[in-house]
């Protein structure tokens, strides 16, 4: 029998004791009265070897238990953190004793005890009574205080949690930048709203979609790429101020900032253009980090991002300037084909404006907002009219559209627009486009419903969709995008492939 295998078998032992003693191994609830953090917290200032007059009910899972017979040591864990518990022979019944000695590390348990602090300085709990409320029949990793493996992590997220606080912290702030995120439009009038996920035809970005059926339609169905078609569509019916965070899904590959399944803010407002919404992206990201971290100031891989508004606007042919000393003002179409080609990058259908936006995502993105001396986010604005049908021309060149993306250390954080509403000029774009990234499957389809409802009228508007997990990865200063989903899509695991 393996090292695993003796493990597994004492745990059942040991659960089996619990039955035999008529010890009900799974209770129903359990009183508890306080958190571990909060525990110490409220007596850091306790002289050591003292007992406070207040006693714990806590309940959380047993990561180490050190038995030195006369008396036990157990670090018992919760969402809070970690409290050290005491079990002194001498003062616990015999009962409490046997049960603590067939506790396992993984083990769940609710104590009740006096809150003390040891000659060592530590704020700990002396066991008056041990409950057991679930058992863990399987071993934790042999690293109980870190999974190092990432596969391990992200395929067994309970596992990462149990033992990983970083982990845990990782989603607790990103359930508090959503929260704030939530609170800051809400106070400014906006309405929570949601659209559908599955969709009769995907629309909004130019992704490949999920594809699906709908057994009972017997119809084809998409999984939603962007809510972006449907929030209009509320403008055109007398909303002004919507958000919606939802679930997109693109049919993309995986890499640091790219998970097929990911969250989304999309942000409408009525009335008003993309420079408003610069100013609320802003205000929305200031917000979070000085209540998240009492700063505008954040480190990220190493460098200092100062999120404090204003950010620095630059127009996307003038990062082309100062970044890679390139004026494609002045170079013809000709010109642009042989930069292209000279850089290898490839175009599946020459356009003078995709062209363009090639050579700035080759040239200048990586080099955004280099941090360092507290440098921010830079807002890279004025894109070619080519880049989305979607978008408002520019009012003072009809070759540009108003479209902004936000940069933060080469990460594009969000995607703004003046919103077009002009349903002629709609559809002729959308037409104009349709056959951009055919090969890729990232085609847009032309949505003649969207259009029409255009032609009711759609007040002029500015939208914004802006990537959660980007912002987590950002603000969490975490590797990898996987790191801050809960349950990222990952490749099928080699063994089953190979059964």
């Amino acid at each position: 029998m393996g090292r695993i295998e003796e493990q597994e078998q004492s745990r059942l032992n040991n659960f089996n004791y619990l039955k035999e003693n008529n010890i009900n191994p799974y209770p129903y609830t359990f009183n508890k009265t306080h958190n571990s953090k909060d525990i110490i917290d409220k007596h850091s200032n306790l002289e050591k070897d003292t007992y406070s007059s207040e006693t714990a009910s806590i309940s959380g899972r047993l990561l180490l238990i050190r038995n030195l017979k006369k008396i036990i040591f157990l670090d018992l864990h919760d969402m809070t953190g970690k409290i050290q518990l005491v079990a002194k022979e001498s003062e616990i019944s015999k009962e409490q004793l046997e049960l603590i000695n067939k506790l396992d590390v993984g083990d769940i348990v609710g104590v009740t005890g006096k809150i003390f602090k040891t000659k060592r300085g530590e704020v700990s709990i002396d066991v008056q009574e041990i409950t057991f409320l679930s058992k863990s029949f399987l071993p934790l990793p042999d690293k109980w205080h870190g999974l190092q493996d990432p596969e391990i992590k992200y395929r067994k997220r309970h596992l990462d949690l149990m033992v990983n606080k970083e982990s845990r912290d990782t989603f607790i702030v990103r359930a508090k930048i959503i929260s704030i995120i939530r609170e800051v439009l809400d106070k400014k009038g906006f309405i929570e709203v949601e659209t559908p996920l599955l969709q009769p035809l995907y629309g909004g970005a130019n992704a490949r979609p999920f594809v699906t059926e709908s057994f009972v339609w017997k119809r084809q169905l998409y999984l939603s790429i962007s809510p972006e078609l449907y929030l209009k569509r509320l403008l055109v019916g007398g909303f002004e101020k919507v958000y919606t965070i939802c679930k997109n899904f693109r049919n993309e590959g995986i890499d640091k900032s790219h998970n097929p399944e990911f969250t989304m803010l999309e942000v409408y407002e009525a009335y008003k253009d993309y420079n408003y919404a610069m100013d609320l992206i802003e205000e929305i990201i200031e917000t979070i980090t000085l209540r998240l971290f009492n700063t505008t100031k954040i480190e990220f891989e190493n460098k200092t991002f100062d999120f404090k508004r204003p950010w620095k606007k630059l127009k996307m042919k003038d990062a082309l300037k100062e970044i890679a000393n390139i004026d494609v003002d002045t170079l013809d179409d000709a010109q642009l084909q042989e930069l292209l080609e000279k850089n290898r990058i490839n175009l599946e259908e020459y356009k003078r404006g995709l062209a363009i936006a090639e050579l700035f995502e080759h040239f200048c993105e990586s080099k955004l907002s280099g941090g360092g001396g507290g440098g921010g986010p830079v807002h890279i604005i004025d894109h070619p009219k080519e880049t989305t049908p979607l978008c408002k021309l520019h009012r003072d060149d009809k070759e540009l559209i108003e479209r902004d993306e936000p940069y933060v250390n080469g990460m594009e954080l969000a995607n703004i627009y003046s919103e077009l509403n002009d349903p002629i000029l709609q559809e002729q774009l959308m037409v104009e486009q349709k056959d951009q990234g055919k090969s890729k499957g990232e085609n847009h389809p032309i949505d003649s419903d969207f259009i029409d409802a255009l032609k009711y009228g759609m007040p002029p508007a500015y939208g914004i969709g802006m990537g959660i997990d980007r912002l987590v990865i950002l603000l969490t200063n975490s590797q990898n995008i996987r790191d801050v989903i809960l349950f990222p899509l990952l490749r099928e695991e080699k063994d089953k492939v190979s059964e």
